[in-house]
């Protein structure tokens, strides 16, 4: 065979890979609105930047008549390619290929790109669109989980890892995912469950449909499962970039920084911007934006848990994490779910050298037996630790309520927080000053003629002694009391003075997170 026969050859193989599955079930994939894999990985990856490894390895099983399917690349892409020219490891799954299912060699291809990831410190995105375990592999499928969930585990806070799920992801292939660091789901196309509909119907008599059971929209709202939704394929795509334009390469990395081309930013109106009524909501989400430049914010979990918002943005072009109380939902109290939820954020930011602002406005945890049946003194205690634990730096601003157990948690002084500011509307006190006022002054209020009266006055003596942020600063819990207006000035001159910030924990093992 001549030279020219052999490269003939090689481009004939290369031709019959990049099919996959062959034509018909391409065409049936796009008939069911989804992409292929590589269609996914050219909508990811900078155009041209993908260079595939591990396109001629085959499955070497040939039970139940496996030895007539054969297909190159065996049901996952792997490789390496460029986003906004940073480098990033991906795998994508091949659902035109066995139904993309996960058997050896599949999972010896993911395990390589993975470790591959590691050495060089970069990202791992993985695109996931399968239909389970290679049955006819058995119990070998199950050990390429396994191989893939050690991975996961071991590179948990080395280097970040995004997964994408854009078709079926059940049994125990939802567990991959499950301990990366972000997952995306689409709309009507993803779905993920540990036991389908079918197998819920069998043991509980429940009667529920894909969606409603692992959909998109139940992950983004109920479960917490998923951090962003997409409506289709290319906004999710779109969304994996832009995360990653605000996150490093690996934990020795530092967060990015872009070159700032906005000029000074009018915040005049914040001076006006909160009620006068202390009890009366207002949009977190409006102060965030009008403290980062412009269009910077990200939000994450934008669904779930809605009372606390997280998410990251750019002050001056530096990239930070933001966890904020949102007073429009549920006053903006903490329970079970928005500490999971600012607790995992605060954690992957700390992990990921990405300096963290607090915005605080909270009256406290949500009160109920439903809250403390299900455990919000360990939940509420997640998101303490994760505060107390990150050696990133961390700025706070209280603009209003910072009341009880709740003032501490919020990355107070107390719990290394690096700068804390106040808005002069804060109330940064035990409780409430109905409730103290209540407690404290209750003999006088029992003994007078007009209680209701006798109830306002005391209440007005309370705010007026305690419910501001004096008495905190007095005593340095405060390092300055701002105008609202000078907040983002503040934040860009105390970020900037922190980016060489250097603060640790004891030597350990690894903590014992209260889980």
């Amino acid at each position: 065979m001549t030279q020219a026969e052999k490269i003939k050859k090689l481009n004939e193989i290369k031709q019959e890979a990049y099919l996959g599955g062959g034509q018909k079930r391409i065409d049936a994939q796009h008939k069911k609105g989804k992409l292929t894999a590589r269609e996914r990985i050219e909508l990811l990856l900078d155009e041209g930047s993908f260079n595939e490894t591990d396109l001629f390895v085959r499955h070497q099983s040939y039970n139940f008549d496996l030895e007539e399917q054969r297909f190159y690349t065996d049901g996952v892409i792997t490789g390496t390619g460029s986003i906004d020219g940073r480098t990033v490891c991906v795998f994508s799954q091949d659902f035109t290929i066995l139904g993309g299912s996960l058997a050896e060699y599949h999972a010896k291809k993911v395990c390589k790109i993975m470790d591959f990831a590691m050495k060089m410190g970069v990202p791992v995105i993985g695109i996931n669109d399968s239909g389970g375990a290679r049955i006819q592999e058995g119990v070998i499928s199950l050990g390429g989980y396994a191989d893939i969930f050690l991975r996961n585990t071991l590179l948990s806070g080395v280097i970040p890892q995004i997964s994408a799920i854009v078709g079926p992801c059940a049994g125990g292939a939802v567990y991959s995912p499950a301990i990366t660091d972000f997952v995306f789901m689409v709309d009507k196309v993803s779905y993920m469950f540990v036991t389908g509909p079918n197998v819920v119907k069998t043991v509980t008599h429940e009667e529920v449909s894909f969606d409603d059971l692992g959909g998109a929209r139940t992950h983004a709202v109920k479960s917490g499962v998923s951090h962003f939704t997409a409506d289709n394929e290319a906004e999710c795509f779109q969304s994996i970039r832009k995360l990653v334009s605000y996150i490093p390469l690996n934990n020795m990395d530092s967060a990015p920084f872009t070159e700032y081309k906005g000029g000074e930013k009018d915040l005049e109106f914040l001076n006006t911007y909160l009620p006068d009524n202390p009890n009366k909501p207002y949009d977190v989400k409006e102060v965030i934006e009008a403290l980062l430049d412009e269009d910077t914010f990200f939000e994450v979990h934008k669904e779930y848990a809605e009372n606390l918002v997280v998410g990251f943005g750019r002050i001056e072009g530096r990239s930070i994490g933001i966890v904020a109380n949102q007073p429009l939902v549920l006053a903006g109290v903490l329970d079970l779910n928005s500490s999971i939820k600012g607790a995992r954020f605060v954690r992957f930011c700390d992990a990921f050298n990405i300096p963290l602002l607090t915005i605080e406005d909270v009256p406290g945890f949500l009160p109920g037996t439903d809250q403390e049946w299900r455990g919000v003194i360990r939940h509420g205690a997640k998101l303490l630790y994760a505060f107390c634990e990150a050696t990133v730096p961390k700025v706070t601003v209280i603009l209003r309520k910072a009341y009880g157990g709740a003032y501490d948690v919020m990355n107070s002084k107390h719990v290394r927080g690096d700068i804390n500011l106040a808005w002069p509307s804060a109330e940064i006190a035990v409780m409430g000053a109905q409730g103290a006022a209540e407690i404290i002054f209750k003999k006088e209020i029992d003994a007078a003629e007009d209680k209701v009266q006798a109830l306002k006055d005391k209440v007005d003596e309370f705010t007026e002694k305690f419910a501001n942020p004096y008495l905190a600063a007095e005593r340095g819990f405060i390092d300055d009391i701002i105008e609202p207006k000078d907040t983002r000035k503040k934040l860009i001159y105390y970020f900037g003075i922190a980016e060489n910030k250097v603060d640790s924990n004891p030597k350990k093992k690894h903590g014992n997170i209260p889980l």
